[in-house]
């Protein structure tokens, strides 16, 4: 199942130390495939709650820089539970086990312009700041100048 995980530029950077995604069971997003929804609408939709759940992990780590960042993986069924929906086609799911680097397919994360309004975001569950900021698409080797330019 393709899911994907919110996190912020330091939790990259302990992905990319370690070689995996842990803190199991994970909160994810995946696009449900029984919704009747467009299958690339639901994906963008559910990239975009990943990126609103990475403002409540913006909000409990103040030192983090202020980009939103989500983690796009493919995973085996039997790891992702399906907890509920989390808007029109898509899902919300549980990754039961370590999510490993060569599972990851991109990130999607904030350009540094979007800080100040990620950071008001991120301190107002109630602002809507971020949305006007698409998130820019990553390939996994280049996670590394990402972290580094961070």
């Amino acid at each position: 199942m393709y899911v994907f995980l919110p996190s912020t530029v330091p939790a990259l950077a302990k992905v990319l130390e370690e070689g995996r995604v842990d803190g199991a069971p994970l909160t994810a997003f995946a696009a449900d495939p029984d919704s009747g929804v467009d299958a690339e609408e639901a994906e963008y939709d559910a990239m975009y709650a990943a990126a609103d759940e990475s403002l409540t992990l913006l909000a409990a780590d103040p030192a983090a820089p202020r980009r939103r960042v989500v983690l796009a993986a493919t995973m085996p069924d039997h790891v992702v539970e399906r907890v509920g929906a989390a808007g029109p086609g898509v899902l919300r799911v549980r990754v039961t086990g370590p999510v490993p680097y060569k599972k990851l397919a991109s990130a999607h994360v904030d350009d540094a312009g979007a800080a100040d309004d990620v950071a008001e975001a991120a301190a107002d569950p109630a602002s809507d700041a971020a949305e006007e900021h698409e998130l820019m698409w990553f390939a996994v080797q280049e996670l590394r100048y990402l972290v580094g330019e961070a």
